[in-house]
């Protein structure tokens, strides 16, 4: 067996997962702005020395005013572990779990990630993320097993609805074959 994936074993996809593709799932505002001390706590954490973070006079310069790095997107969507009030554990790309379980694959690893970033998220927004699957393989083999591929975008917006960035995962669900 090879690491690169072979032809589709079976096409057929379950009408209601195939019905999911292109839908909005799981939209949610943070409950909290985001903040300039957790600009800096990141920062410090990454030694990101960046004026643009540190100094509002630079950041009014460069990017009209204090802006969050990119890479810290979607920490403003994640959900904590526990919330009061919350129902159930608190996940973040929920529909990649969703996928594992309705197609019987327990297993997953995410082979890609890209991002795509528009408006800088700045210091007082409110972000809202949504996910949307974008597509499903037919199943496939590999060395880890049987399984299949699937796309999920999740998109980031503003309080003004502002596009700010775009996460594109791509992850394979799998079960393990029996070894002999």
């Amino acid at each position: 067996m090879t690491d690169t994936p072979q032809a589709p074993l079976d096409d057929t996809l379950p009408e209601d997962v195939a019905a999911l593709i292109g839908a909005i799932q799981y939209e949610k505002t943070a409950a909290f702005p985001v903040e300039q001390g957790y600009v800096w706590t990141s920062c410090a954490s990454v030694f990101n020395a960046n004026p643009i973070y540190w100094d509002a006079k630079v950041a009014d310069d460069i990017t009209g005013g204090p802006i969050s790095p990119p890479s810290l997107i979607s920490a403003y969507a994640r959900p904590h572990y526990w919330a009061p009030g919350a129902e159930g554990e608190q996940l973040s790309l929920q529909v990649h779990f969703d996928l594992k379980k309705r197609l019987g694959l327990p297993e997953a690893i995410m082979t890609d990630n890209t991002n795509v970033f528009y408006e800088p998220v700045r210091i007082g927004d409110y972000v809202t993320s949504r996910q949307v699957l974008k597509s499903v393989s037919g199943e496939k083999r590999t060395k880890l097993g049987i399984g299949r591929f699937w796309v999920i975008d999740v998109e980031y917006h503003n309080q003004n609805g502002d596009l700010l960035g775009t996460e594109s995962y791509t992850g394979y669900g799998y079960r393990r074959e029996a070894t002999a």
